[in-house]
């Protein structure tokens, strides 16, 4: 009797606290909406002025990237490195890392507290050559002339915050494990099956629209893949059909039909 009396009060508890847990995370919810919509116009403005893709999306999809680039700034600590902050800097970020997670169901990048915005490219560790960006455990790093060079000319299929976005989802999801999407996590092993044969030719002299520095190594090949996929999709469908599906179903979205693709709508968050 004793042990089932434990049990009973341990299990009480636990819904207990469950219920409390849902009212207190509902009420999280409603504060925020209500914090998002006297910030929206102003989110609406700086991303439609600095991002196509935003542009081309259903006025749902648009609502929706809006509330989670809020919800994504509100997440981090942007830390400025020799630069003067301008406010749209957070918000163009955040509208980055939320244009590549906007097909997923988890998108806050969790494990990642803290971004560096620096001016230019810099040095980092014993490397040689000056870095436009990086991630690594102590967080997300982007040189910022580099990223509005990437919001700007797509056709150079050089997108820094897109790039380190990719790294840091990745590193989320497989790495720490703090944040895993079950669409990403089951349709990334697909994704191999296709980008490995790929990366593996690249590495062995083979020319592709991703360029060279894509078979430096497997990491970089999804970091640029994922730049391609959004700067040059019509091209990357075209010259590599089967790696654009396979993007299209681990991201869940399709930049040539944005919004209207069968399996961005499969998976709707």
């Amino acid at each position: 009797m004793e042990i089932l009396y434990i049990l009973g009060t341990v299990l009480l508890i636990i819904l207990f606290f469950g219920a409390v847990q849902s009212r207190f995370e509902k009420f999280i919810f409603y504060h925020r909406k209500k914090g998002f919509a006297q910030h929206e116009a102003y989110y609406r403005t700086i991303i439609s002025q600095n991002i196509p893709y935003f542009n081309r999306l259903s006025s749902e999809e648009q609502h929706k990237m809006l509330f989670r680039t809020y919800l994504f700034r509100r997440s981090k600590k942007f830390h400025y490195v020799g630069i003067e902050k301008r406010e749209d800097m957070p918000i163009l970020i955040s509208a980055v890392a939320t244009q590549l997670t906007l097909g997923l169901q988890k998108f806050s990048l969790n494990y990642f507290h803290d971004i560096y915005v620096l001016q230019h490219d810099y040095h980092y560790g014993y490397y040689s050559l000056p870095f436009m960006g990086h991630v690594d455990s102590t967080g997300i790093y982007l040189s910022w002339d580099d990223f509005l060079h990437g919001l700007h000319n797509a056709q150079d299929n050089s997108n820094v915050g897109l790039h380190e976005m990719a790294h840091a989802l990745a590193y989320v999801n497989f790495i720490t494990r703090t944040e895993e999407d079950k669409i990403f996590k089951k349709e990334f092993k697909n994704f191999s099956k296709v980008a490995r044969p790929v990366f593996q030719e690249m590495q062995k002299g083979r020319k592709t629209l991703l360029g060279d520095y894509a078979a430096t190594n497997y990491h970089e090949f999804w970091a640029v893949s994922v730049e391609t996929f959004f700067e040059s999709p019509m091209r990357m469908l075209n010259e590599l059909p089967d790696l654009y599906n396979a993007m299209v179903r681990v991201l869940n979205q399709d930049p040539n039909s944005v919004i209207t693709g069968k399996y961005y709508n499969k998976y709707l968050a």
